[in-house]
């Protein structure tokens, strides 16, 4: 049995929120790359060119890269050999979160009641995903989501006799309806299965997967590549103003499901796609 103090967590959590509101991982980095070389409408090639220049910006300066920072995700794996000790781990979380958007000076979005809408001040709470894995590590996943971009997400029950091709139009569907508003070029999340709330937490984690690893599942994999060509041939494009690159990766994420459904969840992203991974 390994024990992990709370204060641990907390400072991982409060330097990860800096992290990924600061920088982009290399893979969305080099999505960005490619994406300037393929892309053939001028005008859509000059704004991909400015947002890597305020890549380059945020990272040199040490400023958010974008002035939503976000509602900050908190994926945690818990060795079930490990012990927390000194208080509470969700307390340590949103700790962590706390000292992290004040520190950061990164902009505090969320309201205690989603009516009443009065700010918290301090970004908490987080949204926690917990799952408890073997081993006697953690591992944290931070990843900050805007709302231009979850407000255009989607979830669809579909029936099962919609198969593939349901699948295939729901994502299409939920892209073409999100335009410009999600902030193009997109990331989108997919996940297939489970439950009404679990395709959305497929959905969300596929979003934190590298987009140079494709799933390790064959026609899946294909589904991927399939839907990255589709979509970029909706010609919305950079910043919705048209052009060949309206994503920089699709990612999805299956998981077994019930005779009667195919829950089918589409979480877009923007082209701030953040989150950063640490294992303690």
């Amino acid at each position: 049995m390994r024990s992990v103090h709370v204060s641990e967590i907390t400072r991982n959590i409060k330097e990860m929120c800096i992290e990924a509101n600061y920088h982009l991982t290399k893979d969305m980095e080099n999505a960005f790359k490619e994406a300037v070389k393929k892309e053939g409408s001028p005008l859509g090639k000059q704004i991909l060119e400015q947002l890597e220049e305020n890549l380059a910006i945020a990272n040199q300066d040490q400023i958010p890269i974008c002035q939503d920072t976000g509602m900050a995700v908190v994926f945690l794996k818990v060795g079930q050999d490990v012990h927390i000790e000194g208080g509470g781990l969700a307390d340590s979380v949103n700790q962590g979160v706390r000292e992290g958007y004040i520190e950061g000076y990164l902009r505090k979005s969320v309201v205690k009641d989603p009516i009443k809408r009065e700010n918290t001040k301090d970004n908490t709470p987080a949204v926690i995903h917990y799952e408890v894995v073997e081993g006697d590590n953690i591992e944290i996943t931070v990843a900050p989501k805007g709302f231009g971009s979850e407000n255009m997400s989607r979830i669809f029950m579909l029936k099962p006799a919609d198969g593939l091709d349901g699948v295939k139009e729901a994502i299409l569907t939920t892209v073409k309806d999100a335009g410009p508003n999600a902030c193009p070029p997109l990331v989108v999340g997919v996940g297939i299965g489970g439950t009404f709330e679990k395709c959305a937490l497929l959905a969300k984690y596929a979003l934190t997967r590298n987009l140079e690893k494709g799933s390790p599942v064959p026609y899946i994999r294909d589904l991927e590549k399939e839907m990255m060509e589709k979509i970029n041939h909706l010609g919305i494009g950079p910043g919705g103003l048209g052009g060949g690159i309206t994503a920089l990766g699709v990612n999805i994420e299956i998981y077994p499901t019930h005779i009667a459904g195919l829950p089918v969840a589409v979480n877009i992203c923007c082209h701030v796609n953040r989150h950063v991974n640490r294992i303690i």
